[in-house]
């Protein structure tokens, strides 16, 4: 058979050894029952590894690798001993992009027959997260960046972290991350969300985020689970059925701290107005003993000058009632005062916090500012105006 032919293949077996020749057991299975039905040995010598290897990856985006389909130019051939196998030349980087977009697909869809692809995107994302489940690798530098962002925040708040460590690619990946989620799910009542992050790579290294059993683990998970896989360009079935998908592990970190920015603001809202209450109720209750105390004064006058001694004892008894009414006022007020002193913002600024406004009026959040504007940070023993770079 001395012409040459494409071969269309999954990759059951690959190695390369020193020399640099690449060899490949390739078969083809039953689309129904995934039982081989075909197999033949291949072999790809280095001087065209050298070049298909970088060729198909820099086109597919993928690594040669077990479990990719592809397809292939080779010759048949027959050795006495060894028997046939077939000479790789060349390869199609285009069939394994369609074959993968057709998987991706097909995963999708089956997720959306079951009806779980949107249950986590469902979920409410908790207002402040601060119990957080992270499964990464330890050594992975996405998870750095993660843990130095998320505990070295300019704001001083507090998180709390438990890293569930998983291998984040390769052929292990995906059961690695899958056994994560299962432990997290077994004390699920201690954490607010789930942190799914890995640093950057290739594009064949998120292979493990398209899977079917990985992707419905996540979108049936109880807890909401935030991506953060470290790619730009593409986005995986885990970052579809995730709750929130963000980019970079970096990222996640800074929208857990921007929700903690949202409820601070909040509070501080709160504190203002129940100030302001506070202020207006000691003003009304001062009003009222006051003309409580002037109506007293002008009846005792009144009684006095017809009935000196009825009024006299009434006077007295008035009066003693009075100033047990304006006792109980004046504690009422001293329990209001105290009250206002722990919401007093001067307290906020003794514990380390501190106040940015812009024209006098309280930033609640960095969307509301834009570059160049001066802005005023107060603290406890001064203040400093800044201009946003």
């Amino acid at each position: 058979m001395p012409d040459f032919y494409w071969v269309v293949a999954e990759i059951n077996e690959l190695q390369v050894n020193n020399a640099g020749h690449c060899f490949l057991e390739l078969v083809e299975k039953d689309t129904a029952s995934e039982k081989i039905t075909a197999k033949a040995r291949a072999t790809i010598w280095a001087y065209h590894f050298r070049m298909l290897s970088p060729y198909f990856e820099t086109i597919s985006g993928q690594r040669l690798s077990v479990g990719l389909k592809v397809m292939l130019k080779a010759s048949i051939e027959f050795h006495e001993i060894y028997g046939m196998s077939l000479n790789i030349t060349d390869i199609n980087p285009a069939f394994t992009i369609g074959d993968l977009a057709l998987q991706r697909r097909a995963i999708i869809q089956q997720l959306m027959e079951e009806g779980v692809f949107g249950m986590n995107r469902e979920l409410e994302l908790p207002q402040a997260p601060q119990r957080i489940a992270v499964i990464s690798s330890k050594t992975a530098a996405g998870y750095g960046d993660f843990v130095n962002q998320l505990h070295n925040n300019p704001y001083g708040y507090a998180f709390q972290h438990r890293l569930f460590q998983a291998t984040m690619q390769g052929a292990e990946a995906e059961a690695s991350i899958i056994n994560a989620l299962e432990d997290i799910f077994e004390i699920e009542e201690r954490f607010d969300i789930v942190v799914l992050i890995r640093g950057g790579g290739s594009q064949s290294d998120l292979n493990c985020f398209n899977s079917y059993g990985l992707a419905a683990c996540i979108a049936q998970f109880p807890l909401p689970v935030v991506t953060g896989i470290g790619h730009e360009r593409d986005e995986t079935i885990a970052d579809m059925v995730a709750c929130l998908p963000l980019k970079t592990p970096t990222a996640v970190a800074e929208f857990i701290i921007q929700q903690a920015m949202s409820l601070h603001a909040i509070l501080q809202e709160l504190s203002e107005r129940l100030n302001d209450a506070g202020e207006y109720t000691i003003r009304n209750s001062a009003d009222k003993i006051q003309r409580l105390s002037h109506r007293l004064l002008t009846i005792i006058h009144s009684y006095a000058r017809s009935q000196d001694r009825k009024i006299h004892e009434l006077h007295i008894r008035l009066a003693n009632a009075a100033q047990r009414f304006l006792l109980r006022k004046k504690q009422e007020i001293v329990r209001l005062e105290d009250k206002l002193h722990l919401l007093d913002p001067v307290n906020m600024l003794i514990r380390g916090y501190s106040i940015t406004s812009i024209d006098g009026k309280v930033v609640r959040s960095a969307k509301e500012l834009k570059k160049g504007q001066e802005i005023e940070t107060i603290f406890l023993d001064g203040k400093i105006e800044s201009i946003v770079k």
